[in-house]
């Protein structure tokens, strides 16, 4: 029987192609894997009139993935590492990182 991962991630554009991204490319080293995606709206997403720094800064991209993985909601959460603090919770660590894109491609 195929387990099928749950995959955190936020809603927005740029995050939903990053983790679709990596779910393909676990696919691809694992056929049949069965992926599913988890979105969930985090601190950063729902204030929209401050700036980061006057609200925390720190985490606050990432602390609702935090408690669903302690939580066993997901089994990992795909991130864009800007949005990482400097120092994980407990338990939580960086397990891989996908190849860059072409760093060129800026505009």
């Amino acid at each position: 029987m195929n387990k099928t991962i749950r995959i955190g991630t936020r809603k927005s554009a740029l995050a939903m192609v990053q983790t679709e991204l990596v779910a393909e490319a676990l696919k691809q080293v694992q056929p049949g894997l069965e992926t599913r995606i988890v979105t969930k709206v985090t601190e950063g997403d729902r204030i929209l009139n401050k700036p980061l720094l006057e609200f925390g800064g720190k985490g606050v991209f990432v602390t609702e993935f935090e408690q669903a993985l302690q939580n066993g909601e997901i089994d990992f959460a795909v991130h864009s590492a800007k949005d990482l603090p400097m120092d994980l919770e407990d338990g939580l660590g960086i397990v891989a990182v996908p190849p860059r894109e072409d760093p060129r491609d800026v505009l």
